[in-house]
């Protein structure tokens, strides 16, 4: 299901069995170990051709799945034969077409079963529970992408004051599949955003007043509403970084992939220009002429910049102490990577290391030698 995210679980153990196990966390079989490794033990087998590109859409889905089983090998295996380079196998096993699951609920001794459900995560995940009673290690979060229906449309887009990229899919579309990870992605990238931007998606199958008022007639369709009340196409690339590009473009934010702040935010030009001449003075009554400027044209921002504040502060302390831009920059970026740091401080504090960049070369002066 679109929005979804999963956690998953440990990486592949080693396996005890004669068969070759992929650094995918799949089993990949061959006419030599097939029925060794099988043997009584339940598994979920996709019979698949390298070529095929409804295999290939498949595959990090299927890596996803053998990851969600894995270390429960003596339970369930999650496995796969090239059927094109193991025609044997696959003729076997009548596969006409790929790719082509099959469950084999005691090994190899049993009759399969075709698998026809949903090729989405948690359907596959959920079939193997039934048939196995072996439960994954998938643990769901909720999604960040805000779902919208027609009747929360008008408050959750048009009249929300906010900027709102809103994708129109259909639950059964392959690029809409396609995208859902990378859109999830741009979703997380602007939680601490959400007073201003919000990602979102409607399945225009079911919603459909509104796909039709707005002329969706493929899937994805993708359109920006903007605060002001404006609606435009997304015609931009689908990588994570073209989405957060148009976004900052359009909702003056200042996101890079990932998440963190681009190494402009908080950034005021005017006070960056007297930080670079504070740490060019080579006296320290040139430095503080330049400093009480600096915290007076700051204060003067402050309502309505908040970056401002910081400013003021870093100008105090670099005047006062030698080499204090230098070591709390140092600081400041250690605390950045300290991945236990929660998303609303992340920001600040990389708006004050982006700040306090401005003054990295700053001297000691001559007077204080």
């Amino acid at each position: 299901m679109l929005g979804k995210k999963i956690v998953l679980g440990a990486i592949a153990t080693v396996l005890s069995f004669a068969a070759s196990v992929t650094a995918d966390s799949v089993l990949a079989l061959t006419p030599k170990d097939f029925d060794k490794t099988l043997g009584s033990t339940p598994a979920l087998v996709e019979f698949y051709a390298p070529w095929c590109g409804h295999c290939k859409n498949l595959a990090p889905i299927y890596e996803e799945l053998g990851q969600a089983f894995s270390g429960k090998d003596e339970q369930v295996l999650i496995a796969k034969v090239d059927a094109d380079a193991h025609r044997e196998l696959g003729s076997r096993y009548g596969i006409k077409g790929f790719p082509t699951l099959k469950w084999f609920p005691k090994g190899v001794n049993s009759d399969p079963e075709d698998y026809s459900g949903g090729r989405d995560l948690d359907s596959l995940a959920a079939f193997v529970t039934k048939k196995s009673g072996v439960k994954s290690s998938i643990v769901k979060v909720i999604p960040s992408v805000t779902v919208l229906t027609d009747a929360t449309f008008e408050s959750e887009v048009l009249a929300s004051g906010k900027n709102v990229l809103v994708e129109f899919y259909a639950p059964w579309c392959g690029h809409c599949k396609n995208l859902a990870p990378t859109y999830e992605k741009v979703a997380q990238d602007f939680l601490n955003d959400k007073k201003t931007v919000t990602i979102a998606n409607l399945d225009a199958t079911v919603e459909t007043a509104t796909a039709e008022k707005y002329g969706v007639k493929g899937y994805p369709t993708i359109k920006f509403f903007a605060a002001d009340g404006t609606v435009e196409d997304y015609n931009g690339g689908r990588s994570e970084q073209d989405f957060i590009d148009f976004i900052n473009k359009k909702a003056g934010t200042q996101r890079v992939a990932g998440g963190s702040l681009s190494a402009e935010a908080g950034r005021i030009a005017e006070l960056d220009t007297l930080a670079e001449k504070f740490s060019k003075a080579s006296s320290k009554d040139e430095k503080k002429a330049i400093s009480d400027k600096a915290i007076a044209l700051a204060a003067s921002l402050t309502s309505t910049n908040s970056s401002a504040k910081y400013y003021s502060r870093f100008f105090e302390k670099a005047l006062a102490t030698p080499g204090y831009p230098t070591t709390e920059a140092a600081r400041l970026a250690k605390i950045i990577k300290n991945k236990s740091v929660n998303r609303a401080r992340l920001d600040e504090f990389s708006i004050r290391h982006n700040i306090i960049s401005a003054f990295s070369s700053v001297p000691a002066a001559k007077d204080e030698l």
